[in-house]
């Protein structure tokens, strides 16, 4: 039956394994978890969750999506009522990432697997590039390609990579860092000194520690919503048959 998955069942599938991905690469780290153990902990046959994702590297870059999506929604909600809120989006959503990353370190694990796995690193630069990108800098960089923001994004992902490897200390606040990020990354989309002080004051205003847990946590219980929603189907589906 394996070979031969409905819609609903491979719905089913993608929910429980994105649930139970979820937590153990939080509760145990993305090299701690096998892909024996995961299929396990979903509940769902190691064979149907190969074919179906391919890799761990893969169900990892699903994730990625998700989250993602997640990070810009918070930052859209956080800067819709902003005028000229393009850069105040892209300061937000960057300083979110780096809040998220903080909070816990199997968190800060998974973003640094992201940026260094190749087809999970690409998808990273790709999103970014393709959704974020154009729509803040193209005023500072008029004629740019989403090619020519892709192969941008791929140094200041790395700069961004490079602040999220280091744990914050007494010496080095979560305050600093951000502000360090921002000076360095809008700098390298030509943004104007006035603009990245602005950024930063902006971002500044909000009490991002506390809306970094909540967006995890959120995050956290619509995939545990989702996984049991698809259990519940799938098991009605089969009382049927």
């Amino acid at each position: 039956m394996a070979n031969y998955l409905s819609e609903e069942e491979k719905n089913a599938l993608r929910s429980k394994v994105f649930y139970a991905a979820a937590k153990m690469f939080l509760e145990h780290g993305y090299s701690n978890t096998t892909t024996r153990g995961l299929a396990d902990s979903a509940g769902v046959n190691v064979s149907a969750m190969n074919r179906h994702f391919g890799s761990k590297e893969n169900i990892l870059c699903e994730l990625i999506r998700y989250v993602m999506n997640g990070q810009f929604r918070t930052a859209r909600m956080l800067t819709e009522q902003e005028t000229e809120g393009s850069v105040f989006y892209y300061a937000v959503e960057t300083a979110l990432q780096l809040y998220m990353a903080e909070s816990q370190e199997s968190v800060r694990e998974l973003y640094l697997t992201a940026y260094s796995l190749p087809h999970a690193s690409e998808l990273l630069h790709r999103a970014v590039a393709e959704s974020l990108l154009p729509k803040v800098f193209s005023p500072y960089l008029p004629g740019w390609s989403t090619e020519d923001f892709y192969q941008m994004e791929i140094a200041s992902g790395g700069i961004i990579r490079g602040y999220i490897s280091v744990p914050c200390t007494p010496g080095f606040t979560m305050e600093q860092k951000v502000e360090h990020f921002l000076d360095a990354s809008l700098r390298i989309y030509h943004v104007p000194e006035e603009k990245i002080r602005e950024a930063i004051a902006f971002v500044k205003q909000y009490d991002l520690k506390a809306i970094a847990e909540h967006t995890i946590e959120s995050l956290l219980q619509t995939l545990k919503k989702r996984d049991a929603l698809s259990g519940k189907s799938f098991a009605a589906e089969q009382e049927h048959l």
